[in-house]
C-alpha cells in the first residue's frame, strides 16, 4: 500500500501544469516521506475560528492567496472548479487568503469572478504564511488525511486539468478514510 501510494505521489508531480503555456512549468516538490504541517489557525467568512485540524480525515489542497496577487486570481477559478468535482467528505480545497482587508475584500472578489463552490477563509495577520514556510504566492500544500504535507506548488496551477483531477481521485482513493472511533 506505501508503495502505491508513494507512486501516486510521485504522479501528482507530473499531473501539475502552468496556467499559462508561457509560464515555465510548475511541479510539486514532493517530501520523500511525509512532513508535519503546523495547525495553523484562520477565520471563516463570519469570522469563526478555524485550523488545518479541522479537515483531518480528508485529503486537502491548501492554497494560500491574496486578492492582489495576479496568478492567484487567474488560479482562483481553477480550484473552484476542482472544488466542485472532488469536494465532499474525503477532499477538500482552502483557498486560504493572507488579505488584510479581511473577509469582505474576499467575498467581493469571489462574487466578482463568479467563485461558488470556495469556502472564504482568512488570516489577516499573514501568520499562517509564515508558519507554512510559503516563500512566495500562490503557494499550495498537498495535505494527506492524517495532516501531513505530502508536496507543494508555488505558483498558479492548472487545477481542474484532467491529468490533475485523475491524479488527486486516485490519491483520494489510496487514501481511505480512518474509521472514527
Amino acid at each position: 500500500m506505501k508503495h502505491s501510494f508513494l507512486m501516486l505521489v510521485a504522479a501528482i508531480a507530473t499531473a501539475a501544469v502552468p496556467v499559462s503555456a508561457a509560464e515555465p512549468a510548475r511541479q510539486f516538490a514532493l517530501h520523500d516521506t511525509p512532513v508535519p504541517v503546523p495547525d495553523i489557525n484562520f477565520a471563516d467568512e463570519a469570522g469563526a475560528s478555524r485550523s488545518l485540524a479541522d479537515f483531518r480525515g480528508k485529503v486537502v489542497v491548501l492554497n494560500v492567496w491574496a486578492t492582489w496577487c495576479v496568478p492567484c486570481r487567474i488560479e482562483m477559478p481553477t480550484l473552484d472548479r476542482l472544488q466542485a468535482k472532488l469536494g465532499g467528505p474525503d477532499f477538500e480545497v482552502i483557498a486560504l487568503s493572507i488579505d488584510r482587508g479581511g473577509p469582505k475584500v474576499v467575498r467581493r472578489f469571489f462574487d466578482e469572478i463568479g467563485i461558488q463552490h470556495l469556502a472564504v477563509s482568512i488570516d489577516t495577520s499573514t501568520g499562517a504564511a509564515f508558519e507554512l514556510g510559503t516563500v512566495g504566492l500562490p503557494a499550495t500544500l498537498l495535505i494527506d488525511r492524517d495532516g501531513m504535507e505530502i508536496g507543494r506548488v508555488i505558483g498558479p496551477t492548472d487545477w481542474d486539468s484532467e491529468e490533475m483531477v485523475s491524479t488527486l481521485k486516485s490519491l483520494i482513493a489510496a487514501e481511505p478514510a480512518q474509521p472514527t472511533q
